[in-house]
């Protein structure tokens, strides 16, 4: 069962969670199992922690018009990954290291070649001047060019002016190209926006008067035309001002005020609309369909207060289509808060919350389908579920007029996404004949799209309940378990007390490539040193400066390091799947083990020998391990195995389930006996081999390892020494005594245990 755990921010702890509030969420994710949601902090626009990835599939034309040259311009939101285009423009910076943001991206799509062709120009030609652009191949993007342009890097607002010609620049120069290698169709991002800090209006307005300007004030000796300009970027804040700035300097003409444009609307043009607003990492979408044919993760249902389904249109038809297995759920299901979660059966989706709400005349009617909206939202974020879908709520038997329902309904949305980080899709399906509640929540969508708007009336008041204070500025952790949230408790509290200097041991360190110690570096420009050291074995990072600016570069090292052990854990599983020959993935599982239990008794009373209590008793299962352990077996001709443990760090427990044992997941405190994987005969000699500082929680896996022929191990040894004077044939393992065995194969040894202790 998911705990739940509220940690209050205050002082600098506001202000990393607002530089660094979704990457934050990503790693506690990574490293401890747990979400995070935030409340009453409002998140910088576009960090981009080491390296982060777009989500974003599927162009979307928003706009296009036609210059008098001839050249169309067009707005998109779409992958520039993605794009069958002639060029597609990277935002690069002058050394051409493609790190961060766009240029990581476009680079990883793209495949080492990319990387390989910048480092060559650099190194005939020296670094780009800021507005210079140059041109190379695609690698495997399935666009024919790549046009490298390096816009202006802001370290201050106020010095737009200054950096304004330098942007002109950059963009006159990636339509040089253009021109120079008869390009027919170039897509071009929102250059300087993201990491070099450009604010966005500002950006789009000088891209598109530069372009303007280039094909229609020298029009006459430009030679080569192009079809398309396409100014594409995947986010829907950036798609915006592109939009804006094109409709007012390129097309005036074609503003059309809004009450126009909707008194224009035909019917057939309502029933086809799929009105759609960004509200930060949520994507609300209103259309027209059946709510039983929605293919999202979680459909949300509005359940009468006896809870028959067979009561109300929407309950009747999910009824209809998920079978009367349902019903039964839903009487047996208790609730959580205002909603009952069941299985789908055979609805499309993974999960149906159903809503229990009130009748619009009875006290609190308004705030309670306020707060059944809001916890089904809070529900799906929980859960890691990316979409879902409500019907009109309130509009049916619960007797709200149309505008209160959408009203309502809107504003919950609004102020979920607010504070919360997960990235969702919100949609609001309405019956495909009720053209009515279509409009009224149309209507009330409006201000969504306004920053600072007002509401649709002037007398109606934003906020339904005027009461409800802003949360104070706070984390709220869901994790599998108290021991999770304990530990990414610890964590945070480590960061956000960090007095100037952080220390980060983990010897995936030593997994770094050329570009993240160029990440590395480039830490550095913020005021803070960066030390890397290697002793007895353990890879560590000490980051040291301001406090604040310390935190915000560890949590981009924590970043670097989940998106390496991610990389290190699927080619494990691709090593894995080829020996042994499996299917398309390694399906593993740690079951808990009942405390009642035989099993549980009998290891909780030899731990308690050793002064340790178990908190919790996960058996591991993972058949493709197993099938590797037994072919080591055979050849290694031993059969004999040895029941051993080895200590690890919390946020390894996972990995190790998923692709066994590896020297990196928990280096002794000491490597004596050689540089491979350690074992300890008992828990007592385990935390000896790994000693930690005022740990509340201790974990161990329980091993069977091969340890097959084994001699004395000695301090330096990569492999086992040779067995006689045969130099191919080595030793299956290393000792460290009686109680101490290593080996140099993690599919020597089988993980059986995971085991999480208290002293």
């Amino acid at each position: 069962m998911a705990s739940k755990h509220d940690i209050p921010l205050t002082g600098s702890s506001v202000n990393i969670v607002k530089k660094c509030g979704p990457a934050l969420n990503d790693i506690l994710n990574s490293k401890f199992g747990c979400g995070a949601t935030f409340s009453g902090v409002d998140f910088e626009r576009d960090l981009s922690i080491a390296h982060q990835k777009s989500s974003y599939v599927g162009p979307d034309r928003r706009f296009g018009v036609t210059l008098h040259s001839g050249v169309e311009v067009s707005v998109w939101k779409a992958d520039l990954t993605n794009l069958s285009v002639d060029a597609v423009v990277n935002a690069a910076n002058t050394d051409l290291q493609h790190v961060g943001g766009l240029a990581w991206a476009l680079s990883k799509a793209g495949g080492p070649q990319i990387q390989r062709d910048s480092d060559d120009h650099i190194r005939k030609n020296g670094p780009l001047l800021t507005g210079e652009a140059i041109i190379s191949a695609p690698g495997k993007l399935p666009c024919k060019n790549i046009i490298h342009a390096v816009g202006p890097q802001l370290t201050d607002p106020s010095y737009i002016s200054s950096a304004e010609p330098f942007l002109e620049k950059a963009i006159n120069s990636i339509l040089d190209r253009v021109k120079t290698n008869k390009l027919n169709t170039v897509a071009i991002p929102a250059i300087s926006s993201g990491l070099f800090n450009y604010p966005l209006p500002q950006c789009a307005n000088t891209i598109v008067k530069t372009v303007k300007r280039y094909y229609e004030g020298v029009f006459f000796n430009i030679g080569h035309i192009p079809k398309e300009i396409l100014l594409v970027n995947h986010d829907d804040l950036t798609v915006q001002e592109m939009e804006r700035a094109c409709r007012e300097i390129l097309a005036p003409h074609l503003a059309v005020p809004n009450s126009q444009t909707t008194a224009r609307k035909t019917r057939s043009a309502a029933k086809t609309s799929t009105p759609t607003v960004q509200i930060a990492n949520v994507c609300l979408t209103l259309m027209k369909g059946r709510i039983e044919d929605q293919p999202t993760d979680v459909i949300v249902n509005t359940a009468s207060p006896d809870l028959k389904l067979s009561t109300g249109e929407i309950s009747k038809a999910l009824l209809q289509k998920a079978g009367p297995e349902i019903q039964n759920a839903i009487k047996n299901t208790p609730p959580k808060g205002y909603v009952i979660r069941t299985p789908s059966y055979k609805l499309p989706c993974k999960e149906v919350y159903h809503t229990r709400c009130t009748d619009r005349g009875a006290h609190g009617a308004e705030k309670v389908l306020w707060k059944s909206v809001s916890d089904c939202l809070w529900l799906t974020a929980a859960s890691f579920y990316k979409s879902i879908a409500f019907p009109a709520i309130g509009t049916g038997n619960l007797k709200f007029t149309r505008k209160e329902s959408a009203r309502i309904l809107l504003d919950a949305v609004n102020q979920f996404a607010q504070n919360s980080t997960q990235k969702m899709n919100v949609y609001f399906v309405i019956f495909p004949s009720d053209h009515g509640t279509f409009q009224a929540f149309e209507e009330q969508m409006k201000w969504l799209q306004a920053p600072r708007g007002p509401t649709p009336e002037a007398s109606e008041k934003r906020d339904p309940f005027p009461n409800t204070r802003t949360p104070p500025p706070q984390i709220s952790l869901t994790g599998p378990s108290i021991e999770s949230l304990f530990e990414a408790d610890k964590w945070l509290g480590h960061l956000f007390k960090s007095s100037g200097t952080i220390e980060i041991y983990n010897n995936f360190i030593q997994h770094f490539s050329h570009n993240d110690y160029v990440q590395l570096s480039r830490l550095q420009q913020n005021g803070v040193s960066v030390e890397e050291f290697f002793t007895a074995g353990h890879a560590c990072i000490t980051l040291n400066g301001p406090s604040d600016e310390v935190a915000v570069a560890a949590l981009q090292v924590e970043a670097m390091l989940c998106s390496v052990q991610k990389d290190f854990v699927a080619e494990e599983e691709g090593e894995m799947l080829l020996l042994s020959s499996a299917g398309n993935n390694v399906p593993f599982e740690r079951k808990r083990v009942d405390r009642s239990t035989q099993e549980f008794k009998d290891k909780a009373a030899a731990f308690h020998k050793q002064g340790l209590r178990i908190s919790k008793l996960d058996k591991v299962e993972n058949s493709t391990l197993q099938l590797l352990f037994n072919l080591k077996k055979n050849q290694l001709q031993c059969h004999a195995t040895e029941e051993m443990f080895q200590r690890v760090p919390a946020q390894f427990c996972e990995m190790v389930s998923h692709v066994g044992f590896h020297a990196e997941f928990a280096p002794p405190e000491d490597p004596a006996y050689g540089e491979g994987i350690y074992f300890a005969s008992t828990a007592k000699k385990a935390m000896e081999v790994w000693k930690g500082k005022r740990e509340e929680y201790l974990y161990f896996v329980e091993a069977e390892v091969l340890t097959g022929s084994s001699v004395p191990g000695r301090r330096g040894l990569f492999l086992p020494p040779a067995l006689g004077t045969e130099p191919l044939r080595v030793h299956d393992s290393v000792s460290g005594g009686s109680d101490i065995s290593v080996i140099f194969s993690g599919y020597q040894a089988l993980p059986k245990y995971i085991i999480t202790c208290q002293k």
